[in-house]
């Protein structure tokens, strides 16, 4: 049997309780790394820690919210204490919205995404980096189609990620020599459930009120298989979808296209 490519590799996943996040802890777990898990909520994080103990894994859960600079840094001494190295870092804890940037009514929300999404993911690369240097580890951002064109109803989501494009490009490139890779990870719709959890306009949750079709998103199985075999080549990048691998170039010659088909892409919830 070929080896795992993850197999006792030492992995911090934030927002590690739903989703993407907590699908990847599972097929790692199933590699034989060694986990860190970090979100908000302990109770979902222990769930998701007691599943990938089942297979055999050893899980190190830390209460974490990314949005907290000091939070952050406790969560890699916390790895470093649990297993005295960090082989891989993975930025995936997010938020969104859905919402007319011209109907808000709470400004907060700008607050909590850029917050979240993009200083969060600065934030853990900082303290993560002296010991990810030493491993000539990885980092990994879980980015989104919204990085790389404008998306309407997600203007400050859209900003968000699109600001991780740029920081992860930069440290790239700073990161040249010592051996540490930075992925970033494109997805499209994916099942995860996350769109009952992101706020309106008024900045309550939408629940089961936003029009995203899960029965034609990807699924939370596929897009973690598709970023592990991203990490585990070190790839600079990977765009899942073919819209998204076309739309870099059509925005070039034809941005009002690319424009049209991300208002299709919103109104269609696929």
């Amino acid at each position: 049997m070929a080896k795992q490519p993850f197999n006792d590799n030492v992995v911090i996943i934030t927002g590690a309780s739903t989703g993407i996040g907590a699908e990847m802890a599972i097929q790692l777990a199933d590699q034989g790394a060694k986990l860190v898990l970090a979100a908000r909520s302990v109770d979902n994080l222990e769930a998701v820690a007691a599943a990938c103990r089942e297979r055999g894994a050893e899980v190190a859960v830390v209460e974490t919210d990314v949005s907290d600079k000091a939070q952050c840094a406790t969560l890699i001494e916390k790895a470093v204490v649990a297993y005295g190295r960090i082989d891989t870092l993975v930025n995936n804890a997010g938020t969104s919205m859905w919402a007319r940037f011209d109907e808000l009514q709470d400004l907060g929300i700008i607050d909590r995404i850029i917050n979240v999404n993009l200083l969060g993911s600065m934030y853990c690369s900082y303290y993560a980096l002296p010991y990810l240097k030493k491993t000539q580890g990885r980092i990994v951002f879980i980015n989104s189609q919204a990085g790389r064109n404008g998306v309407p109803t997600r203007t400050a989501y859209a900003a968000s990620k699109h600001g991780l494009v740029g920081f992860a490009d930069s440290l790239r490139i700073e990161l040249i020599g010592t051996g540490v890779s930075v992925t970033s990870i494109y997805p499209g719709f994916v099942s995860t459930g996350i769109h009952s959890r992101i706020p309106g306009p008024d900045g309550k949750l939408l629940g089961t009120d936003h029009p995203v079709d899960y029965e034609k998103a990807m699924s939370t199985e596929k897009c973690v298989e598709i970023t592990l075999r991203a990490m585990a080549h070190r790839k600079r990048e990977e765009v899942m979808e073919l819209r998204g691998k076309v739309g870099v170039f059509v925005k070039l010659i034809a941005p009002r296209l690319t424009d049209n088909v991300a208002q299709k892409a919103i109104e269609s919830g696929r």
